[in-house]
């Protein structure tokens, strides 16, 4: 043992005396580096300041700038190089304008960038760099067509240069080549799985190609992203709107509301779909509050005016938005309701109910009254919207199919004039909406049941 200690110091001198020599060395190196920066730049601006186009002057100090991307300078430095091409042939023109275009890219001059980079690309078209960058720069221009062009060109040199991809995949997306754009964007995003902006794309490009499923997962996993999350939303939503599942896309617009910093087209969307999808479910009192807010943000977006107008009278008035929204069995006992009271002092008897083909409901009921009987066929309409002389032509024809001695034609909004001359000779009453809403208004549908009849 004793023997193995002086063994053990000495190899733990040597150590430490060879980590002190490599750390020596490196800053030896460092401080030569520096130096000879400091020396090139000192030798070049003496140069410059008695000729300002010395042109190996400045690609000394072009150089420098461009390794440690000072980027202002080395466009400055390379524009001028640029000009003296043509006096100095053995300047190395691609290298002047390849790098001219990323310093001015850097710099977000976009059609400087642009500019030198296609002049780099007719002396080297197959480089790397300048077609990837000439790619972006078409794809902000939303010439997608070029942009795939120079795109397909970069990965040829680079098939696993993630941002190509990435780049190659959206410009597919853009020209609707949805199948095509999938392959590249799932490759970009296994490459570089935190780009959120790509899954969101994928997404999308599920959606167009059918594959709902797989869309909706997406979207619902970036629901939560505070970047992504409410424009995801929103897209969840609307797809789950398209599918009637109206709970689903309630969840999702007000999980999208959520979140802070929505940019405003997203969150007066948001809002205005949530609105739909309550109205949908009936939950008027909550859609006409955020269709109040859509109009305070834009008065005039889209048909706001139209259903707030609409819906503030539902909201006030039950036996409306059991004509106009319930589930038909409801409505259906509503309209029955509404023929027991409709003449007083009268004995009636419902003998045939069946929905017609306007989604209204049919009510045939025998009348008895201290001055005279008869069998009074009642057709009521669901749409507000104004009620056409063919509607009244189908109803006259049902009345005398089933030997009426009267019509009653009932609806929420009006009647077109061809529809009024249409029943000035026949025995049909027109009621629409002021005498339809006094009706209403006189019903008790709290005890409105269907009993013995069922629709046929």
């Amino acid at each position: 043992m004793s023997g193995i200690i002086p063994i053990l110091a000495a190899g733990l001198v040597l150590g430490i005396g060879a980590v002190l020599a490599a750390s020596f060395m490196g800053r030896s190196k460092g401080g030569t580096k520096t130096k000879n920066r400091d020396a090139i730049m000192k030798e070049a601006n003496k140069k410059l300041v008695q000729n300002p186009r010395d042109h190996e002057a400045l690609l000394a100090v072009g150089d420098i700038y461009y390794q440690e991307e000072t980027w202002d300078l080395a466009l400055r430095t390379y524009e001028t190089l640029s000009e003296l091409t043509a006096a100095h042939p053995t300047l190395d023109e691609f290298t002047i304008y390849q790098r001219y275009g990323i310093a001015a890219l850097k710099l977000n001059q976009s059609a400087e960038a642009h500019k030198a980079l296609s002049t780099a690309m007719t002396i080297n078209p197959e480089d790397f760099e300048v077609n990837y960058n000439l790619g972006n720069l078409e794809f902000q221009r939303k010439n997608y067509e070029k942009a795939i062009f120079y795109f397909q060109k970069a990965r040829i040199r680079d098939p696993e240069h993630a941002p190509t991809l990435r780049g190659l995949g959206h410009s597919l997306f853009k020209t609707k080549k949805y199948k095509e754009a999938l392959a590249f964007i799932r490759k970009a995003i296994d490459l570089a799985p935190d780009d959120k902006e790509s899954l969101y794309t994928l997404a999308e490009c599920y959606y167009e190609a059918n594959q709902t499923e797989q869309a909706l997962k997406i979207f619902a996993h970036l629901r939560a992203d505070p970047v992504m999350g409410p424009s995801a939303c929103l897209f969840s939503g609307t797809i789950n709107m398209n599918q009637h599942q109206h709970d689903k896309a309630i969840e999702d617009f007000e999980i999208g509301l959520k979140h802070e910093n929505i940019k405003p087209e997203i969150l007066i969307e948001l809002k205005y779909r949530l609105a739909t999808a309550y109205l949908r479910e009936q939950e008027i009192a909550k859609a006409i509050s955020l269709l109040r807010e859509v109009q305070g943000i834009n008065p005039s977006y889209k048909d706001v005016n139209v259903l707030i107008t609409r819906y503030q009278e539902l909201n006030a008035n039950k036996n409306l938005q059991i004509y106009l929204m319930a589930p038909q069995a409801d409505f259906i006992a509503l309209c029955r309701k509404i023929v027991m009271g409709y003449y007083s002092r009268a004995k009636i008897k419902v003998t045939n109910i069946s929905v017609n083909k306007s989604d209204g409901v049919d009510i045939l009921a025998e009348v008895d009254t201290p001055k005279w009987s008869d069998v009074v066929m009642f057709r009521f309409n669901r749409s507000q919207g104004s009620v056409g002389e063919l509607i009244v032509r189908d109803f006259h024809s049902h009345i005398k199919e089933v030997k009426a001695g009267k019509g009653i034609c009932i609806t929420p909004g009006g009647f077109s004039e061809e529809a009024k001359r249409y029943t000035e000779a026949r025995l049909i009453d027109l009621i629409a909406k002021e005498k339809f809403t006094a009706m209403l208004n006189s019903v008790d549908v709290r005890s409105a049941r269907i009993t013995g009849q069922t629709a046929k």
